[in-house]
């Protein structure tokens, strides 16, 4: 995952703090409290270049990770009950039989 060479932090604090921001809405101040109550000493300013620099390789070894589709695909809704209330449950499935995503919503679309 990336070049480390030149940053003054260790890999695992930045790729927990990146994980952190990516994942959670906030700030890079909230940030940066957030890091300091788990004894690791960062400038906001600093996770902002962490994540100018690293978010585009982690965004870009997650899509190489990603496994291929077929060209195919079909979409299918039905109604059914999720505890206790109605939803609709729609799915995509590919010519394979392999779901490759799913979605509950109250209301129809």
């Amino acid at each position: 995952m990336g070049d480390f060479k030149g940053v003054h932090f260790p890999k695992e604090a930045i790729l927990y703090a990146m994980f952190f921001y990516l994942r959670y809405p906030g700030s890079y101040r909230d940030l940066e409290e957030i890091m300091e109550e788990r004894g690791v000493d960062v400038d906001h300013g600093t996770l902002n270049r962490w994540v100018v620099k690293f978010a585009p390789l982690m965004a870009a070894q997650a899509q190489s990770r990603k496994k291929p589709t077929a060209e195919s695909w079909r979409m299918d809704e039905t109604y059914i009950k999720v505890k206790g209330k109605w939803t609709y449950y729609y799915w995509a499935v590919d010519n394979t039989g392999k779901t490759l995503d799913f979605m509950l919503s109250e209301r129809r679309n």
